[in-house]
């Protein structure tokens, strides 16, 4: 049976209904992994023998725990795993063992999935290139010759390439939702502080976040449903209900009102870029939804703010290693960390303040309007060779990083392709907590078009 085109509802069926056994499903996949990620270098660490134990578990069990249970995926490589290596994508961590799991796969295991692998990062999660230059770059699969995106690359072109149905990222200022739109997949950033963030090595104390990436929008409700929640051990947990993020995710947004932002900052994008995106708005207007072209203000403003806590606190969680061993660090991330901690005290507390400001503003245009829609990225995916990852960090996280800044929940989603066949991203916002109205404005949008279900040609 091919199970490539399955979302993971219908695959849990077939593996619960026993038409389709987690052992065979996981043996395949390590099959294609074989054959195909020599051409894409998704993982830094394969777990195939941990793998096989937990798919022959879920194939001998009488009853099943969740609908995830006998799902394989694929883990970023910063996400702590018991007895599995969890590099950072960094020279520094290249033996680290961790002792214990994260929060979010302890949930996922005791939900039945599989790990797969560790996959691929930019190095420390700071950049959005994923040309790592200690375990190379992760390639594109649509083409190979391009990045993935970062820092989550390695989880997206999995997803993407159909070495397994869903991954685990982090964004700090577009990590998810970056490479999902450059890999033609589907990347939530949920609310701050709706996902643990316990196990997950940090970069930004005050930025960072966790979420699924999947081929489909009912995928990541159904992922979302298992690890949302508050977690005591996690500081910046919060303690507000989870919704069924799977029960009104079919009934459209007949009604709603949707803005489009059209001011100068999210319009400074490619015009292929922005045409994908326009059309979206379309779509949605057919789909029965009030779509309204609006300003937006305060984008570039978020965007630089972020950029500067994130390295700020990214060069106090690793000042120790830049003192000692400074070359240990590729170039790229080492000259980010110097700028950070370049900031003065004086800087840092106007950006906390600014930080603040911001959340309040962009909250308030969630008073007049259900969702926000953006382009991810401004641009598709730009050829490795000779990419100045630094440079480019700005451009590709132009869109994303607000929402980091301001805790917003947000999603990328494909909308269509660029001249070359290279993935286009809608990203689509709401008001804290609504993941719920965020995940059925994009499965509206994902019935009433096709752009998830093209495929790379990776033969």
């Amino acid at each position: 049976m091919d199970s490539a085109n399955l979302t993971l509802s219908q695959l849990s069926q077939l593996i619960q209904t026993k038409q389709i056994s987690p052992l065979e499903l996981t043996q395949d996949l390590f099959r294609r992994i074989e054959a195909v990620n020599p051409k894409l270098n998704c993982f830094i660490t394969l777990c195939q023998e941990q793998a096989i134990i937990q798919a022959k578990k879920c194939t001998q069990a009488d009853k099943f725990t969740s609908p995830l249970s006998g799902i394989p995926i694929a883990i970023k490589d910063l996400f702590d795993t018991q007895g599995i290596r969890t590099t950072l994508g960094s020279r520094f961590f290249s033996e680290n063992i961790p002792q214990e799991n994260a929060r979010i796969v302890d949930t996922l295991y005791e939900a039945g999935v599989i790990c797969l692998g560790k996959t691929n990062m930019h190095e420390i999660a700071l950049g959005i290139t994923n040309i790592n230059p200690h375990y190379g770059a992760c390639r594109n699969p649509w083409n190979t010759e391009c990045i993935t995106g970062g820092s989550s690359g390695g989880s997206a072109a999995a997803v993407a390439a159909g070495f397994c149905w869903a991954a685990l990222g982090s964004d700090t200022g577009g990590s998810i939702r970056i490479p999902a739109s450059l890999c033609g997949v589907v990347g939530l950033k949920p609310t701050y502080g709706r996902v643990s963030l316990k196990g997950v090595f940090p970069l930004s104390w005050t930025c960072d976040h966790a979420g699924p990436m999947a081929r489909n929008v009912e995928d990541i409700a159904l992922l979302l449903q298992s690890i949302a929640g508050y977690d005591a051990s996690d500081p910046v947990s919060q303690n507000v209900p989870v919704d069924n993020y799977l029960c009104k995710i079919k009934q459209g947004v007949k009604g709603w009102r949707i803005a489009l932002a059209n001011d100068s900052h999210f319009t400074n994008a490619d015009d292929e870029v922005l045409s994908a995106v326009n059309e979206a708005a379309n779509v949605l207007r057919k789909c029965g939804a009030d779509v309204k072209e609006v300003p937006f203000p305060g984008g570039y403003e978020a965007a630089s703010t972020n950029g500067l806590i994130v390295t700020s606190e990214a060069s106090v969680i690793h000042a120790e290693r830049m003192k000692s061993t400074p070359q240990w660090f590729g170039g790229d991330v080492f000259e980010r960390l110097q700028k950070g901690a370049s900031y003065s005290m004086r800087d840092y507390i106007l950006a906390r303040q600014a930080q603040n400001q911001l959340r309040r503003q962009f909250e308030n245009l969630f008073s007049d309007f259900d969702i926000l829609l953006t382009p991810t990225t401004p641009i598709t995916a730009p050829p490795i060779k000779d990419l100045d990852s630094v440079r480019v960090a700005p451009v590709l996280t132009r869109f994303t990083s607000p929402f980091n800044l301001t805790g917003l929940p947000a999603l990328s989603l494909p909308c269509g392709f660029d001249h070359s066949g290279m993935p286009v991203g809608l990203q689509m916002i709401s008001r804290p907590w609504g993941e719920a109205a965020l995940l059925r404005a994009a499965n509206a949008y994902q019935q009433a078009t096709s752009w998830h279900m093209k495929q790379p040609d990776l033969t």
